[in-house]
C-alpha cells in the first residue's frame, strides 16, 4: 500500500472514532463499527431508541473537499451494504435509515440525515 493510501486509511479510521464520539454525545449508542459485506463497508451502525441508523463517515483535510466527499455512487455501495446486514441490526418496529457524516479539522461535523432513500 502507498504512503499516501496509508495515511487516507489512518485518517478514514480517525475520522470514524470522532464520528462515534460525536453520536455519543447527541444521544446515540454505537452497536458496530466497520461492518464488512461482500457489497462494501458500513463505517458505524448507531441505535437511538427506535431508530437504527446506519453511518456513513466521510473525512476531509479541508472544509471544501466535503462538499464533493458523497456521491450517488457511493451512497448506493453503502445501501447495498445496509440491505445485506440489516437484519442483523433491526428489531420490530424500528426505523431505519442511512445518513452520512462529513468531518474536517476546524469545524463541526455535518450530518446528512436520510441521505439515502429506497429508490433513489
Amino acid at each position: 500500500m502507498s504512503a499516501r493510501r496509508e495515511q487516507a486509511e489512518r485518517d478514514g479510521r480517525r475520522g470514524e472514532a470522532w464520528a462515534a464520539w460525536y453520536l455519543r454525545l447527541k444521544g446515540w449508542r454505537v452497536i458496530a463499527r466497520r461492518v464488512k459485506t461482500r457489497r462494501g463497508e458500513i463505517d458505524l451502525v448507531v441505535r437511538r431508541g427506535r431508530t437504527l441508523c446506519f453511518v456513513e463517515v466521510k473525512w476531509r483535510r479541508n472544509r471544501a473537499d466535503l462538499d464533493h466527499a458523497i456521491d450517488a455512487w457511493r451512497l448506493r455501495r453503502v445501501a447495498d451494504a445496509v440491505t445485506l446486514v440489516a437484519s442483523r441490526y433491526e428489531k420490530p418496529g424500528d426505523s431505519v435509515r442511512i445518513d452520512v457524516l462529513l468531518l474536517s479539522p476546524g469545524c463541526w461535523p455535518r450530518v446528512i440525515e436520510n441521505a439515502w432513500m429506497p429508490g433513489s
